[in-house]
């Protein structure tokens, strides 16, 4: 059963822990507040202030298990702190898993401070966990796709509009990447992982990857430079930098331009013009 006494004090003292410039957020003049701010949780957490405050307030119905993990995230938790929440709320922790959505509090601590970069935290099935509002520019609103089609392997194979962010002859190689890729993870994971239920799926429903699958080739990784088609800037050609969490095999992917470039003035104009309606 949740414990709404003992809930309520970890989710302030935690609040109080953490500094606007913790969560990638401005301090501002006048700030009284110890911490972060309870609309600035709320909004963090993707709820309403009202919901987050009854919380700390000991009221308000018993949290799902969707909006616990939120709260995790939006707190910055680390995975043991994120276990003890869900206790306090009455649930079960999830299973941990190198696979698992919980972003660690490191990483979002980088991430939080590339405001002004097309980045992204992706899952080893290229599942998109967090994004930039110039990575959001770039490629387009990745939270809207789920199950399967939150792999960008799968939607490359299955969403024809998938390929338009890069150009054609670009897309053999891309190709060859994913079905690449899915392979050392159904490797690295075993038959009964979730990357050899989309293997299967993807072999059921591509003709194109059953091609590559059975290709049987490993090892082919991204290219240094990655070239983008965006509709309204034009071409683009970014470096993209990796940062690798090893406990739950996530990836912080940073795009660059070359300054003086085209491609450098085309990524400072991303922001103005917004995503592209494909990807």
């Amino acid at each position: 059963m949740i414990d709404r006494a003992a809930l309520a004090d970890f989710l302030r003292r935690r609040r109080e822990a953490l500094q606007p410039e913790d969560v990638g957020l401005p301090r501002g003049p006048r700030r009284r507040t110890p911490g972060l701010r309870r609309e600035e949780v709320a909004a963090l957490s993707h709820m309403s202030t009202d919901f987050y405050s009854r919380l700390e307030r000991e009221r308000g119905p018993q949290p799902s298990e969707q909006m616990v993990a939120s709260i995790a995230q939006g707190l910055h938790l680390s995975l043991d702190e994120r276990d003890h929440l869900f206790r306090l709320a009455g649930h079960r922790p999830p299973v941990r898993e190198a696979a698992g959505d919980h972003v660690s509090p490191g990483m979002l601590r980088i991430f939080d401070r590339l405001g002004d970069t097309p980045a992204e935290i992706v899952t080893e099935l290229g599942e998109s966990l967090r994004q930039t509002p110039l990575s959001v520019a770039l490629v387009g609103d990745a939270s809207r796709w789920t199950g399967p089609s939150r792999s960008i392997g799968y939607r490359w194979f299955t969403e024809p509009t998938a390929r338009l962010i890069h150009p054609p002859e670009d897309h053999d190689f891309y190709s060859r990447m994913y079905a690449s890729g899915l392979r050392a993870v159904v490797a690295l994971r075993g038959q009964d992982s979730r990357a050899a239920h989309l293997a299967a799926l993807l072999v059921e429903r591509s003709e194109e990857f059953r091609e590559r699958w059975a290709a049987h080739e490993v090892g082919i990784r991204p290219r240094e430079v990655k070239r983008y088609l965006h509709p309204a800037v034009g071409l683009l050609e970014l470096s993209c930098q990796v940062a690798l969490d090893p406990f739950q095999s996530h990836s912080l992917l940073v795009h660059t331009a070359t300054p003086g470039t085209v491609s450098h003035e085309r990524l400072r104009l991303l922001g103005a013009v917004g995503a592209p309606s494909t990807g």
